[in-house]
């Protein structure tokens, strides 16, 4: 089911980038896209059948494909070469610190409320419905004070038409190159489930496994902040490669240890990784892809995210089932630590890195 909805949400993903850099607004997609999630999630209160439940939740991935890329060009219109980092970092921590209240808020529900399930995925609609509602307000591109200049992105989206993206230069070859290394890179990002299965496994139930998410969350929130910031002074790709030796770190501590304390550590390290590597990738995109087409480049982006993950679930389902969660680890940590090296020789710094 879930491999199903992630599929059609990455290919949603490139089409509706390929659409925002074709028009001249983004924000309706943008508005569509959370609109169909916000209406559609609250009717899992009214599923009894498992299809019923699949199809609420592929309309849900529905409009995450449908918003993604479109947001994201939006975000890199907003700002420069020197915040775009700051920009990305403070959009993931505040994604991340959603992540945090709204479990916990969930919490403090059915502790007052135990069993009623159906009642809390039905009151999911309240924050959707605010949340779209505060799209409304959100302008489809920065307003400056006069004399102050727009960024060269914002200048060159906020009037883009179809003739104007067909004439736009093709993709460089540092994004193709970006490309294939996060290509590489995600064949060992396997879902962050089998995580939680191994410290499932060491707690000997789940009971703690809510907590132990949101206290990941919190990490993540934290340390966005920080690494958007330091890819705009020391570089994308210095802040990009030290997430990714971070990730490669925690998967090879999961495949040597064994007790609860440890991986419990190596779990909330593994936020250090979404800090430093989410939003710098996010600002690596919006400086080496053209401006007439950052809305396909997140697309893209994003599809090699999505279907990468995927295969990389099945293969980490198929090594943890055949040689154990040792080796699944050990070969995630592997092929992190090769990305990192090609990332360094054949993804040149960005201007903005220099």
């Amino acid at each position: 089911m879930e491999g199903a909805a992630e599929a059609v949400n990455s290919v949603l993903k490139i089409w509706s980038g390929r659409i925002a850099d074709r028009g001249r607004a983004k924000r309706p997609l943008v508005l569509a896209g959370y609109g169909l999630s916000s209406f559609v999630r609250p009717f899992i209160a009214a599923t009894t059948t498992w299809p019923q439940v699949f199809a609420v939740r592929v309309l849900d991935r529905v409009g995450k494909g449908v918003r993604g890329a479109p947001r994201d060009a939006m975000l890199a219109s907003w700002a420069t070469s020197q915040t775009r980092g700051s920009v990305y970092g403070f959009h993931r921590a505040m994604d991340h610190l959603g992540a945090v209240v709204g479990p916990l808020l969930a919490s403090i529900f059915l502790f007052f409320f135990p069993d009623r399930y159906r009642t809390l995925f039905a009151l999911t609609i309240v924050p959707g419905a605010i949340a779209v509602t505060l799209i409304f307000f959100v302008p489809e591109s920065a307003e400056r004070p006069a004399g102050d200049a727009a960024p060269p992105a914002a200048r060159e989206t906020s009037n883009g038409t179809a003739a104007e993206h067909r004439s736009a230069p093709p993709m460089p070859r540092e994004f193709t190159a970006f490309m294939a290394v996060l290509t590489l890179f995600m064949l060992g990002n396997s879902t962050d489930a089998f995580l939680l299965l191994k410290l499932t496994d060491a707690a000997g139930s789940a009971r703690f496994v809510p907590l132990m998410w949101s206290a990941l969350h919190v990490v993540k929130a934290a340390v966005s902040l920080v690494g958007g910031s330091w890819s705009d002074r020391i570089g994308r790709r210095t802040v990009i490669a030290i997430g990714w030796l971070v990730y490669a770190a925690v998967y090879a501590g999961f495949a040597a240890s064994a007790t609860l304390p440890a991986l419990l550590a190596w779990f909330l390290v593994y936020g250090f990784y979404f800090g430093f590597a989410e939003g710098t990738e996010k600002a690596l995109v919006a400086d080496i892809a053209p401006a007439a087409k950052l809305g396909t480049a997140f697309g893209v982006y994003n599809a090699v995210q999505g279907i990468g993950a995927l295969a990389a679930s099945l293969v980490f389902g198929v090594l943890w089932s055949a040689y154990g969660a040792s080796i699944a680890f050990g070969v995630g940590a592997a092929l992190a630590m090769t990305a990192t090296a090609l990332l360094v020789l054949v993804v040149a710094p960005t201007r903005q890195s220099l």
